[in-house]
């Protein structure tokens, strides 16, 4: 286990983007439901977010729900539904005192029930002015996605007069994103030994490192998190140049 010490403070990922993958094979291994895999998965999260804390990371994004996971059986999603809405339920406040900004990225339309909508502006509301960690949960979310949805907002002020044609450019497109104010993602990690990015933060994540685990989300922990920046710190980054 790599431990906070392994860690230089002074050089830390301006933002940490996680997918959490494989609470069901966790549960497989055991012979359980694949809803226990996501229960696991809340004690994983949080720990992760106590390393966080333990860090000093300013920005952490973890991918709860994309908007392809409405394909899985319909007892899965009205479990993962009914599970997030529980979470804040019973979350909101240990975030608040820890003085964690939370934030929810993704569409908020149908099929996410409304009262789901409501609860989720109600924690960021809660947490709207701290700034010491902010937790951003992919929630019906696609990388995808919300390209298509900046690409209409650029078409929409373009069409009002409110953007001229020629001023579209990479800040106007990252200016209509879910996550406006957001540094890019310095460090991507991915539980499970998958690897590939799912769909998540297509554009924050374009000059990522990228760190695969072979370890369950279940599993994950703050030591994994130490090690997956410690990685990070080993790396030598160009961003095209020499």
């Amino acid at each position: 286990m790599t431990s906070l010490d392994a860690v230089d403070r002074s050089r830390l990922p301006a933002h940490v983007g996680v997918i959490m993958d494989g609470n069901g094979r966790w549960a497989g291994q055991r012979g359980l439901p694949r809803n226990a895999g996501h229960e696991q998965g809340e004690t994983a999260l949080f720990d992760t977010v106590e390393g966080a804390l333990a860090l000093g990371l300013r920005w952490l994004t973890v991918y709860a729900f994309s908007t392809e996971n409405w394909k899985r059986p319909p007892t899965e999603v009205a479990f993962l539904l009914n599970f997030n809405r529980d979470l804040l339920l019973r979350r909101a406040g240990e975030l608040d005192e820890r003085e964690v900004r939370v934030r929810f990225i993704g569409r908020r339309g149908r099929p996410v029930p409304r009262r789901l909508v409501r609860m989720i502006e109600s924690t960021e509301a809660r947490t709207a002015r701290h700034r010491r960690l902010t937790l951003q949960v992919a929630f019906n979310y696609g990388g995808r996605t919300e390209l298509v949805d900046a690409a209409r907002a650029v078409a929409h002020d373009v069409a009002d007069g409110a953007l001229r044609p020629d001023r579209v450019d990479a800040r106007a497109i990252q200016a209509r994103l879910y996550t406006p104010g957001a540094p890019d993602v310095d460090l991507l990690v991915r539980t499970s030994g998958e690897q590939r990015l799912s769909n998540f933060l297509l554009w924050e994540a374009a000059y990522a490192e990228l760190v695969f685990t072979d370890v369950l989300w279940p599993d994950f922990g703050r030591e994994h998190l130490y090690a997956a920046v410690a990685e990070f710190q080993r790396r030598s980054r160009r961003f095209g140049t020499v």
